[in-house]
């Protein structure tokens, strides 16, 4: 199980920039980038809920979940064929 985030569809779709929406939500740029490239554990409410409003959205626009193995072996292949001849020093 994976949940994907589609913050930058929805960014692009409202022709918002990143820095906007992070003032406008009130969190940092830094921490909208960690949201945006699915790298945090969890979001408030409020916060998601700020997000939707300024983005004129439901929750569901921006994130998505998608059985397991789709998208893990998607990432996986793609890391192995990055890291070709790659000494990784393992």
């Amino acid at each position: 199980m994976t949940i994907v985030i589609n913050l930058d569809v929805m960014l692009a779709k409202r022709k918002l920039k990143s820095k906007e929406l992070a003032m406008y939500v009130g969190i940092t740029e830094q921490n909208l980038s960690l949201l945006k490239s699915g790298k945090v554990r969890g979001i408030r409410f409020n916060t998601l809920e700020k997000i939707c409003e300024r983005l004129a959205c439901q929750p569901g626009d921006i994130m998505e979940w998608v059985a397991g193995g789709a998208i893990d072996s998607a990432i996986d292949s793609a890391s192995d064929s990055a890291s070709d001849g790659v000494n990784d020093g393992i």
